[in-house]
């Protein structure tokens, strides 16, 4: 579907030199002399690239529509990671570098959503928040105050995070996975 450069809108994936890009950032200027524009911020979903483009109201731009499909995590193979289709047994393969740093949470029998372009996997959705055991965390500071005093703690996959500090070794934890910060304590 083909539409305006002015009708960009942060989150669309657009296909543009022969890419598929998602919008990350728009800003619309009026400058004194000649036609309004578009400055658009987008981030190359197959590479990972980042460029700034400038659309005026008379480009168009192709504005494509992925389909998503959910899958479960199997394992890791080297630098790449295995999943199944939970409609049709079929496993497919995906490189580290398409999950970047959340791969690292990852587990096993975890339900993903995959986007896909045409039957090309382009990005893993994993969920929110996941379960995670603390393996060490720092002793508490004496003497600082218990509003604003975090300690950094590692998880069980090797993320290193922020938590309050009365918890320790051993405890279970909700952390948010896209923002890498504790939650609150598991059930």
């Amino acid at each position: 579907m083909k539409i305006s450069g002015v009708d960009i809108r942060p989150g669309n994936i657009l296909e543009y030199e022969g890419g598929i890009w998602k919008v990350a950032k728009i800003q619309h200027t009026q400058p004194g002399k000649g036609g309004a524009f578009m400055q658009v911020e987008m981030k190359n979903l197959e590479d990972g690239r980042k460029t700034n483009v400038r659309f005026r109201s008379a480009d168009t731009v192709e504005k494509v529509r992925l389909d998503t499909k959910d899958f479960q995590f199997l394992f890791a193979d080297g630098d790449s990671f295995v999943f199944m289709d939970q409609e049709t047994y079929d496993q497919i393969t995906i490189a580290e570098k398409l999950l970047g740093d959340e791969a690292a949470f990852l587990q096993d029998g975890m339900q993903v959503t995959l986007e896909m372009y045409d039957e090309r996997p382009i990005s893993v959705q994993l969920p929110d928040q996941i379960e995670a055991t603390i393996v060490e965390a720092d002793a508490v500071v004496k003497g600082q105050t218990a509003s604003s005093s975090y300690k950094p703690a590692i998880l069980d996959n090797g993320v290193r995070v922020m938590v309050p500090p009365h918890i320790s070794s051993g405890t279970r934890i909700v952390v948010d996975v896209y923002a890498k910060e504790y939650v609150r304590k598991a059930d």
